[in-house]
Protein backbone atom coordinates (compact mmCIF):
# COMPACT_ATOMS: atom_id res chain seq x y z
CA UNK A 1 0.00 0.00 0.00
CA UNK A 2 1.17 3.51 -0.79
CA UNK A 3 1.20 5.29 2.56
CA UNK A 4 1.70 8.83 1.30
CA UNK A 5 -1.14 11.19 0.58
CA UNK A 6 0.42 12.47 -2.64
CA UNK A 7 -2.17 15.20 -3.15
CA UNK A 8 -1.47 16.73 0.27
CA UNK A 9 2.28 16.28 -0.17
CA UNK A 10 2.27 18.21 -3.46
CA UNK A 11 0.06 20.96 -2.05
CA UNK A 12 2.33 21.35 0.99
CA UNK A 13 5.48 21.46 -1.16
CA UNK A 14 3.86 24.08 -3.43
CA UNK A 15 2.98 26.20 -0.39
CA UNK A 16 6.49 25.80 1.04
CA UNK A 17 7.97 26.97 -2.28
CA UNK A 18 5.39 29.71 -2.84
CA UNK A 19 4.23 28.11 -6.10
CA UNK A 20 0.83 27.14 -7.48
CA UNK A 21 0.02 23.90 -9.24
CA UNK A 22 -0.56 26.04 -12.34
CA UNK A 23 3.00 27.38 -12.13
CA UNK A 24 4.39 23.86 -11.66
CA UNK A 25 2.40 22.74 -14.71
CA UNK A 26 3.83 25.61 -16.73
CA UNK A 27 7.38 24.77 -15.62
CA UNK A 28 7.09 21.09 -16.61
CA UNK A 29 5.21 21.84 -19.83
CA UNK A 30 1.76 20.46 -19.08
CA UNK A 31 -1.68 21.71 -18.09
CA UNK A 32 -2.84 22.52 -14.55
CA UNK A 33 -5.72 20.08 -15.08
CA UNK A 34 -3.28 17.26 -15.82
CA UNK A 35 -1.25 18.03 -12.68
CA UNK A 36 -4.46 18.00 -10.63
CA UNK A 37 -5.61 14.66 -12.09
CA UNK A 38 -2.16 13.16 -11.64
CA UNK A 39 -1.82 13.94 -7.95
CA UNK A 40 -5.40 12.90 -7.18
CA UNK A 41 -4.86 9.49 -8.80
CA UNK A 42 -1.93 7.95 -6.92
CA UNK A 43 -1.69 5.07 -9.41
CA UNK A 44 -0.36 7.52 -12.01
CA UNK A 45 2.41 8.67 -9.68
CA UNK A 46 3.69 5.27 -8.54
CA UNK A 47 3.34 2.17 -10.70
CA UNK A 48 0.34 0.16 -9.45
CA UNK A 49 2.03 -3.19 -10.16
CA UNK A 50 5.14 -2.16 -8.21
CA UNK A 51 2.99 -1.26 -5.19
CA UNK A 52 1.02 -4.52 -5.46
CA UNK A 53 4.22 -6.60 -5.65
CA UNK A 54 5.66 -4.96 -2.55
CA UNK A 55 2.31 -5.25 -0.78
CA UNK A 56 2.26 -8.97 -1.53
CA UNK A 57 5.80 -9.23 -0.14
CA UNK A 58 4.60 -7.59 3.08
CA UNK A 59 5.83 -4.03 2.50
CA UNK A 60 4.21 -0.62 2.40
CA UNK A 61 5.60 2.03 0.05
CA UNK A 62 6.51 5.34 1.67
CA UNK A 63 7.84 8.15 -0.49
CA UNK A 64 10.40 10.51 0.96
CA UNK A 65 11.28 13.89 -0.46
CA UNK A 66 14.79 15.27 -0.29
CA UNK A 67 15.84 18.73 -1.44
CA UNK A 68 18.27 18.61 -4.35
CA UNK A 69 21.74 19.89 -3.60
CA UNK A 70 23.52 22.04 -6.12
CA UNK A 71 26.76 20.61 -7.32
Amino acid sequence: MLKNNVEVDVKVKCIEEGLTQAKIAEEVGTSPQYISRLIKNKENIVNKTFVRILDELGYDVVLTYERKTEG
